[in-house]
């Protein structure tokens, strides 16, 4: 199937959401040209009555079974939004379970034909969407349905935060978080030194210098989230090289990986590599305890996530950290794209199985996360905004970072781009291996992309799995 995005589309929501100073997640965007539809309800699915309080029928004294990611945004935002739910609904049950193997834990249950009711498909170990898309709901049915203050439900989103979960008419996924990648610093840091953030490959190594002087690495890196290094690359890459790069990724077209811009790329990187500006042991650390190297021992300047790092680490940051993102870094001044180009999507996909025994319930707990007052409870305790608009004031709730976005989006203006191959293929977990190995310094740039274009011509050599075409 193609799928033709243009780069208006894609950057939509994200103006929208900037002009009601909102900010945008990887968590990863969804897609399938397989199976569209899905039953509003399995056919032995017990329903209640159905009124403009409970749209779907959720059944009294029902229980619901959620299964979220146990990420960067935890888990208590959902657990608010269930104590909602049975605050509504007398009698109804919710119980809500922290994942941090997504796939490992769910795919059996979805094989015995016993999947949760809602699911956070997110984090490295989630499950490739072209598995399960065909025992999904379609979610339409929810964002058509009042919210919790009685107003439709996609008249409260911001524009163009559904596309990412809707593929042949079937909006599989909704996607409830938004984040900006960045390159994230202690702006206090970097004030006290004279650092600035760098904006090319060879200023990050001149900046690389300057910390060893202060006896502090570059970067450091933890073993679960090294291909947040990858991610790091792919955006540098599409900032220099140009949309084109991105679709001969996104398309898993045979050299994608030896695109003259990916090279360079992974050059800058590997001279820092090799200049042991990355602090070493990241292959064998476990990715919280690495962070918490960067925002609590500050042992490093720089680190690339996605605005989910300040909740993620809010309990270990050193006091005045000031924490602050910033562009990636392009190969240099000639990019395709200005320097203040950004990587941001909507993130945190959320699925309901239609086998599940209370389809019901899931679309409800769903329904109440995206009211107000459960969007805006997510974006004042975890620092970072949902797709429901009108949740987060100009201040950003006094947080540094949250502000920075809003400036980064300003300055990016069009320049927003994201990409979907990598989660809609379920690549990541073969990539760590690769990606800790050359951040360890033990491969070339040549093993790297030899390794990722095997990761990727497997798959796109594999009859099986449904391929979308990306324009």
């Amino acid at each position: 199937m193609t799928i033709d995005k243009t780069p208006l589309q894609r950057r939509q929501f994200l103006k929208f959401a900037l002009a009601a100073a909102a900010i945008t997640p990887l968590a990863g965007s969804l897609a399938s040209c397989a199976a569209s539809g899905g039953s509003d309800t399995p056919a032995t699915q017990e329903t209640g009555a159905v009124s403009a309080d409970n749209p779907f029928g959720v059944p009294a004294s029902s229980a619901v079974d959620a299964v979220i990611f146990n990420g960067g945004y935890g888990i208590d935002y959902v657990e608010f939004a269930a104590k909602q739910m049975q605050t509504l609904h007398d009698g109804v049950t919710v119980k809500v379970s922290p994942s941090t193997q997504i796939a490992q834990e769910l795919q059996p249950r979805f094989v015995a034909g016993d999947p949760p009711d809602l699911i956070d498909n997110s984090g490295a170990g989630n499950i490739g969407i072209a598995t399960i898309i065909a025992q999904l709901e379609d979610l339409t049915s929810v964002i058509d349905a009042p919210n919790v203050e009685g107003t439709t439900i996609r008249d409260t989103l911001f524009g163009g935060v559904l596309e990412p979960g809707t593929f042949d008419g079937k909006l599989a996924a909704i996607n409830y978080a938004l984040t900006v990648y960045a390159l994230w610093y202690s702006a206090s840091l970097f004030e006290e030194n004279s650092w600035t953030p760098p904006k090319t490959w060879d200023e990050a190594y001149e900046l690389g210098m300057k910390a060893k002087e202060k006896d502090k690495f570059l970067f450091v890196w933890g073993k679960e989230a090294a291909t947040y290094y990858q991610t790091l690359a792919i955006c540098s890459a599409i900032k220099q090289g140009g949309d084109e790069v991105r679709l001969s990724l996104e398309n898993l077209k045979s050299d994608c990986w030896s695109q003259q811009a990916v090279q360079d790329v992974f050059t800058g990187m590997k001279k820092i590599i090799d200049a042991k500006m990355f602090k070493p042991g990241g292959s064998g650390t476990q990715f919280t305890a690495a962070q918490s190297q960067w925002s609590n021992d500050q042992d490093a300047l720089l680190y690339p996530s996605g605005s989910w790092i300040e909740n993620e680490m809010k309990d270990q940051t050193k006091d005045g950290f000031k924490m602050t993102g910033a562009p990636e870094p392009t190969v240099d001044s000639s990019s395709k794209l200005p320097y203040e180009a950004l990587h941001s999507a909507a993130g945190e996909p959320f699925v309901i199985p239609s086998q599940g025994k209370n389809v019901a319930g899931g679309k409800e707990l769903l329904r109440v996360m995206l009211s107000k007052e459960a969007a805006t409870n997510f974006a004042k305790t975890k620092l970072a905004p949902t797709v429901v608009k009108d949740t987060v004031p100009a201040d950003g709730f006094g947080s540094t970072a949250l502000v920075s976005q809003t400036t980064m989006l300003s300055a990016a203006g069009e320049n927003i781009f994201s990409w979907q191959f990598v989660d809609y293929y379920g690549m990541n977990k073969d990539q760590l291996v690769l990606w800790n190995t050359f951040l360890d310094g033990k491969s070339s740039v040549a093993d790297l992309t030899k390794g990722l274009q095997g990761i990727t011509d497997k798959v796109a050599n594999d009859s099986s799995v449904t391929k979308i075409e990306i324009k």
